[in-house]
């Protein structure tokens, strides 16, 4: 999944992508460098990232997805939290609702879905509420709830991705190191999950380097979220991840084949 921040003010690569012209551009250098989705974002969700409305978010996203429509073998998603700019850019082209706040933030996101029958992404989140102390049990908990309300709307489960939102108030390196080291224990929830590690500020911790040097590092996360059963990866450098991907399955691969010979 590559990232497409077409916003001025995103924390890795903010102005770049800013026009439907260089959002389309970078679009098609993903899609060949080989992603499979394309993740369309109009409103920074940095913290501290200034707020605008939901007339400016789809004036920067929709005619993006537009162009972007109909290419063969590249899904659409579009990242944001409004129902209103969701539904506006699934008639515009786009296949997924990608939510940052896990059904809870707008309660119409989950009728969209249903509606639409968009695939979504239901991302875990600490922002704007009190957590509990244990990061597997407060990341179970929220999903959970969040999968209620897509039950409760008709969103078959089958169409759903959950995200457990690395950098979002996982306050501390650690925090988001912790979750990584225990990643096997959300499968308990039975559903695919993707993860969106890339340039993030945990991973500049580790590294000393800044967000546009990180993606190394993010390739290596990667790498490791996939053996640790992670489905679908959210990056910025569509061929770093690939390239550290590949080595993952194959090590998966291996992994099986020594296990069926045993």
């Amino acid at each position: 999944m590559g990232v497409l921040n077409a916003t001025p003010d995103s924390f890795s690569d903010g102005g770049r992508f800013a026009t439907p012209d260089l959002a389309i551009a970078q679009a098609e250098r993903m899609i060949g460098e080989g992603a499979d989705i394309i993740d369309i974002g109009g409103e920074s969700t940095r913290p501290g990232a200034e707020a605008i409305t939901a007339i400016e978010e789809q004036r920067r996203i929709l005619p993006v997805i537009e162009a972007l429509a109909g290419r063969d073998g590249v899904a659409l998603s579009v990242d944001t939290y409004r129902a209103e700019t969701a539904a506006l850019a699934v008639k515009a082209g786009a296949h997924i609702v990608n939510d940052v706040w896990g059904l809870q933030r707008d309660s119409g996101m989950a009728r969209v879905a249903a509606e639409t029958g968009a695939g979504l992404v239901v991302m875990h989140t600490g922002r704007g509420r009190e957590r509990l102390d244990d990061p597997i049990a407060d990341q179970i908990a929220f999903l959970t709830a969040s999968l209620a309300l897509a039950a409760k709307a008709g969103v078959p489960s089958s169409s759903i991705l959950l995200d457990p939102g690395f950098g979002f108030a996982k306050e501390t390196p650690e925090s988001n190191l912790d979750l990584i080291l225990r990643f096997r224990e959300l499968l308990a929830l039975g559903l695919p999950i993707a993860v969106g590690t890339s340039r993030k500020r945990f991973l500049g911790s580790v590294t000393g380097r800044s967000a546009e040097e990180r993606d190394v590092v993010t390739a290596a996360s990667c790498a490791i979220l996939r053996l640790g059963g992670a489905s679908v990866f959210r990056v910025h450098n569509v061929a770093f991840s690939k390239d550290a991907l590949a080595l993952a399955d194959a090590m998966i691969a291996r992994e099986q084949a020594l296990g069926a010979a045993a």
